[in-house]
């Protein structure tokens, strides 16, 4: 099985760059405390290094 994160969307996207809201929608994160579960990949975890602001990682599983 593959390991995952938990990830919960926390900061609004309003007033924010263009490129960080773009790197919500890539997770599949658009409004504001929706949580996804997503592969852990160096490009999903790269993603949620590039805003830290707006995104938690809640759990890791696997």
């Amino acid at each position: 099985m593959a390991k995952t994160i938990v990830v919960k969307q926390i900061g609004s996207p309003i007033r924010r760059p263009a490129v960080q809201r773009a790197t919500l929608k890539g997770l599949g994160l658009n409004k504001m405390h929706r949580v996804r579960e997503l592969e852990d990949t160096p490009a999903v975890r790269g993603m949620v290094a590039k805003i830290p602001h707006l995104v938690e990682i809640v759990e890791e599983r696997g």
